[in-house]
């Protein structure tokens, strides 16, 4: 194909998340009660921690970081699944930058991730030492960290996959702009910085998760040389869950960048990345907020300050 037929589209269409059928319609109520969901609960945990002096702590500290990022990437994706659906049009014309803040929060979030991981490590581990070790200028350094390191990786992809000049087709099948469902419409050579991509995940996502299971291990072996049954089964329990919910997101996420644009299906890719995309930010609260008896505690109290005020 020659050159001239290599254009550079500021407009894309997108082949959404779902089809014209019936049961499609049952999957559109299931995604929109999921991002009210998301939404609702992320809010009330932000306000709730920010609201309780109790709770301004390093974990919660980065517990708000973590809500925050859910309800920024599920709106990123979401709304605009909605509006497709409804509307019947598919035409994004901010792919970049749906490009971008996705990459922005995935990767933010993976190194807050890793942050809380550590938290919990010196919690569990090494008791005495925390509030030295996690004071509230390191919690702030890591939030900061958090989000320069996504911004940055975010920036440098962001901008080489979009210029790689594209032929024919605009429309990506994909229910949001992701880099390698934009890389299918190049008609020129993506090898190299595939192989760049696949190096960089593995510096990037395989490090980051290889020290979040290494310092759930020493969590565990700690838990089991503790004296009370009880606390054991309680820490474990916690520990468990807390690793379910980081598979389900590291393990998608990886599966994703780490294949050749070769081996990349649109109807496994779009199963892919509804896991980290939509359902781990609903599931991220109600695993590491919902389940902590200090921020129950603090939630159960709001109906009674409610009952005050309108009393007065």
């Amino acid at each position: 194909m020659g050159a001239g037929n290599h254009t550079f589209i500021s407009e894309f269409i997108l082949m959404g998340l779902f089809s014209s059928s019936r049961i499609s319609l049952v999957f559109f109520f299931f995604i929109v009660i999921i991002f009210i969901v998301t939404t609702t609960e992320n809010t009330v945990i932000i306000l709730l921690l920010c609201r309780h002096s109790r709770l301004h702590t390093p974990m919660y500290f980065l517990l708000r970081y973590l809500s925050l990022m859910d309800i920024l990437h599920s709106s990123n994706i979401v709304p605009k699944i909605i509006t497709d659906f409804l509307s019947g049009s598919r035409i994004i014309t901010c792919c970049g930058f749906q490009i971008f803040l996705s990459l922005t929060l995935l990767d933010g979030e993976c190194f807050l991730l890793i942050s809380m991981s550590y938290d919990h490590y010196v919690a569990i581990c090494h008791p005495l030492q925390y509030l030295i070790v996690m004071n509230d200028d390191v919690s702030l350094l890591m939030a900061r960290m958090c989000w320069l390191v996504g911004t940055v990786n975010s920036i440098v992809h962001t901008a080489y996959a979009l210029h790689f000049p594209l032929c024919g087709s605009r429309a990506i099948d994909h229910f949001f702009c992701e880099v390698p469902a934009i890389l299918k419409l190049s008609c020129v050579n993506t090898t190299n910085y595939e192989q760049g991509v696949y190096v960089s995940s593995i510096i990037f996502l395989l490090t980051l998760f290889s020290l979040i299971f290494a310092s759930y291990v020493q969590i565990l072996l700690t838990i089991f040389q503790m004296k009370s049954p009880e606390a054991q089964k309680k820490s474990f329990s916690t520990c468990s869950v807390h690793m379910i919910v980081i598979i389900m997101y590291y393990g998608p996420f990886i599966f994703t960048y780490m294949r050749p644009k070769s081996y990349h299906l649109p109807g496994e890719d779009k199963i892919v990345s509804v896991f980290y995309t939509i359902l781990t930010s609903m599931l991220n609260p109600m695993i590491y907020s919902l389940q902590n008896k200090d921020v129950m505690g603090a939630l159960k109290k709001v109906p009674c300050k409610f009952s005050l005020y309108s009393k007065k």
